[in-house]
């Protein structure tokens, strides 16, 4: 299956410091490389702070990379123009994971409806009818159109932004992590929809989350990162082979008291991105730990020679 995103060393620091302060560098994300095919959903996994929604603003060119590439359906969008870069984002759209702060409050459902329509300069048709086929497609009523934010429930919110984001029919959606702000059964439904809208509209996905557990069910394929880069990359249903991967999976909760997992606590402190280590990032909490990991950065490699699956972990002493 052909790609329809393709990321390749993408890189983002941040300067700090001023006049009265040594220059500093924050590596936010550092050597990303991934791509999502056409119809795919990909995830990202992590800790808060790890990077994943830099990595979501670069890919969606809200932010410009230090270094690296980005190719959307075989297009360099890297050093697009301004104008360039609107029409190009008729086809990117971003689902917040806030949905209480992602919609104006001085807006109706249906002016925010209709604002990607204004910010393209592309006027609906029939606007009431553009509104109603919108709130239908995500299974709300269309006499919901004359309602203001205050009065929807978080769930109805997630909704109306999943809508906004698809009114202009894109190809690819960047969901940062839309189902964290929401009661787990309001959870279920939106992945639900999720889904369905999927498969019905064609979409290609890249879901950002902090739940593997979650990611691992919904996603075809799952990049994890830890300060900023990628530990590891594995299909769905295989078995992790990074140590931190194994102790994001075992921290999740599992309903069948019959597999439930001895928890993994990880002790130690997360190191910087103002000053990473030479080596692993994740050897001052790692069991496994050696000198080797503490002094040379692993590379992502293919676990015990197994490249017909994909997965590859940056790890010396991988667990499989």
């Amino acid at each position: 299956m052909s790609a329809l995103l393709t990321v390749t060393g993408l890189g983002r620091r941040f300067a700090g410091g001023g006049l009265f302060r040594r220059r500093r560098v924050f590596h936010a994300v550092s050597d990303v490389s991934f791509s999502v095919p056409h119809g795919g959903v990909v995830g990202i996994v992590g800790e808060s702070g790890c990077g994943k929604s830099t990595l979501a603003r670069l890919v969606l060119r809200l932010i410009p990379p230090s270094e690296g590439s980005i190719r959307f359906d075989g297009q360099d969008i890297r050093g697009l123009k301004r104008g360039e870069l609107r029409r190009l984002r008729r086809r990117m759209q971003l689902v917040f994971q806030d949905p209480y702060s992602s919609i104006d409050p001085r807006y109706s459902v249906r002016d925010a409806l209709l604002e990607p329509f204004r910010v393209q300069r592309l006027p609906p048709a029939e606007g009431d009818a553009t509104v109603a086929g919108l709130l239908e497609m995500v299974g709300l009523s269309p006499a919901l159109a004359r309602a203001y934010p205050h009065q929807l429930s978080g769930g109805q919110k997630q909704r109306v932004g999943i809508a906004r984001a698809l009114a202009l029919r894109p190809s690819l959606v960047v969901l940062d992590e839309p189902t964290a702000s929401l009661d787990v059964s309001v959870q279920a439904q939106i992945i639900g929809l999720l889904d369905r809208l999927r498969r019905e509209l064609g979409l290609t996905y890249l879901f950002i989350s902090h739940d593997l557990g979650l990611v691992r069910y919904f996603c075809d394929r799952i990049l994890v990162m830890y300060l900023g880069r990628i530990v590891e990359m594995l299909p769905s249903g295989a078995e992790p082979a990074h140590p931190y991967t194994r102790a994001l999976l075992d921290s999740t909760f599992e309903p069948d008291p019959r597999r439930r997992r001895h928890i993994t606590r990880l002790s130690g402190e997360i190191p910087s991105g103002w000053d990473p280590p030479p080596g692993c990032a994740f050897a001052a909490r790692c069991p496994r730990a050696t000198d080797l990991c503490r002094h040379t950065l692993p590379a992502l490699a293919p676990v015990s020679g197994d490249t017909a699956s994909g997965q590859q972990a940056a790890c010396h002493h991988p667990l499989i």
